[in-house]
């Protein structure tokens, strides 16, 4: 059982922390994004990681939950504490340095508050690029990044957050540091316990500080919207592709035309330029070597894709104005979701080869149970699909709460029967902890859970995501 904050306990940290730390908690420190979680706490804003740990100590010692606070982004809850005893809301914000670049090494070491758009400026001020790339990065942070092992829409090229990850620096539950912040790319010593945190979110440790991999910049890069006949042309496209530049095929986004509607429909500016609207189409992104001119890639592979039937009509940008342009389209989406709202949005995941069946049995599937719209969109590429469900046009959204819980299970009984997940790259938090127990493996769970038991005993660690307390 855990204790609440109060007023006095800050008081006894007083004499151990300066007065920064000492903040009143704010509407994005209690409320996230979509306001389906809201929560109460007393919040802390620690400078340094030897703050952090005096407050974890503190903690631990007087049994008092912690939430961790980034960049308040997150869609699942995992950033709000709704219900229980109010905990300390631990806000990284303050710890934003980059600490060292080491452009020899493709490295950079930066603290658990950097905004991701800064540490990806002070990559590109190395020369160097840091290829993790989302809508919220101009104000998600690199430890929640980590903490929820985020994706993106470079994860076809350079992997999700863990991947770009060498070493971390991690306040233990009981207000240890465990400096683990090396840049070696081969440290074979025991078991892997910065990967163990990564996608964590905050429920094993508290990590303050990254050694980050920067990757080289491309020496051009190019970038096309291609209509296709299907998701499974789409598929044959990523194939076609890959066939002919390998693995420089960066982005690989798979769009269905209510994306594009939507858009319409919210007000927003972005516009396809195809007519007609297809009903399915790729945005797709090269990053060549020098010597390879994208354009001429990018014209190739459509001229095969129309030869092979897979394409019939495409845009190819020949300005970064134009790139731009087409990238805003697949950008702007998740706006025009929240403007127009939906009944139920699902972040899964399954085999590439299975998209295509996964997404002609969950239209009729969903129809079943009333007259809904589905905007289907996401990174083709790594098979993770935003699928999201919205009432017809003139419709609420709220008047479809008595059936929302029954639109999720659909959706997540599909993707789980397809062999796949039910959260690709949002992670679990507060709000798919159920769902965790519903489709998770019994042996995973039982060895997540003796590991949480291991590592925070108290259970103070960001109490009720991923594991119920």
């Amino acid at each position: 059982m855990l204790n609440p904050a109060t007023p006095e306990f800050l008081d006894t940290l007083r004499d151990r922390l300066p007065e920064a730390a000492f903040r009143t908690a704010g509407p994005e420190h209690l409320e996230e994004p979509r306001g389906r979680y809201r929560g109460a706490g007393l919040l802390l804003a620690p400078g340094s990681t030897e703050e952090v740990a005096t407050i974890l100590k503190a903690c631990h010692a007087a049994r008092i939950g912690v939430v961790p606070h980034g960049g308040g982004t997150g869609l699942v809850g995992g950033q709000v504490m709704q219900g229980g005893a109010a905990p300390v809301i631990l806000s990284l914000a303050r710890m934003d340095a980059i600490r060292d670049v080491y452009p020899s090494e493709n490295v950079m070491v930066a603290e658990a508050g950097a905004i991701l758009a800064d540490v990806q400026q002070a990559a590109r001020g190395a020369g160097r690029m840091f290829p993790l790339s989302l809508a919220s990065e101009g104000s998600a942070r690199i430890g929640g990044l980590l903490a929820t092992n985020a994706g993106g829409l470079n994860v076809l090229r350079y992997g999700n957050a863990r991947a770009q990850c060498l070493g971390l620096e991690v306040v233990t539950a009981q207000g240890e540091v465990w400096h683990g912040l090396t840049r070696l790319y081969k440290d074979n010593t025991g078991y892997d316990l910065r990967d163990l945190m990564i996608g964590a979110e905050g429920t094993l440790g508290v990590i303050t500080a990254a050694a980050l991999r920067m990757a080289p910049v491309p020496a051009a890069s190019g970038t096309a919207l291609f209509q296709v006949a299907s998701p499974r042309a789409a598929l044959d496209l990523l194939a076609l592709a890959r066939d002919r530049v390998g693995d420089n095929v960066t982005a690989f986004e798979l769009m269905h035309r209510q994306g594009p509607e939507f858009l319409i429909e919210a007000g927003l500016e972005a516009r396809v330029p195809l007519d007609p609207l297809p009903e399915w189409m790729v945005l797709v992104e090269l990053g060549l070597p020098e010597g390879l001119a994208p354009e001429d890639s990018l014209a190739a592979i459509f001229e095969a894709a129309v030869e092979q039937g897979i394409s019939e009509d495409g845009v190819i940008a020949s300005s970064q104005a134009q790139a731009e342009a087409l990238w805003a389209i697949r950008e702007t989406i998740p706006e025009a979701n929240r403007r127009i709202g939906s009944i139920s949005s699902h972040d899964i995941s399954v085999p590439l080869s299975a998209l295509p069946d996964f997404i002609a049995r969950g239209g009729p599937a969903l129809q079943a149970l009333g007259e809904v719209r589905i905007n289907c969109f996401g990174h083709l590429g790594d098979g993770n699909l935003h699928y999201n469900v919205f009432p017809p046009e003139g419709r609420d959204r709220g008047d479809y709460e008595d059936i929302r819980p029954k639109v999720k299970e659909v959706v997540h009984d599909l993707a789980h029967a397809f062999g796949g997940s039910v959260s690709a790259e949002h992670g679990i938090g507060r709000l798919k902890v159920g769902d965790l127990e519903r489709y998770g493996d019994p042996v995973k769970l039982t060895m997540m859970r003796a590991i949480k038991a291991a590592l925070d005993p108290n259970g103070i660690l960001n109490p009720g995501a991923v594991l119920r307390g």
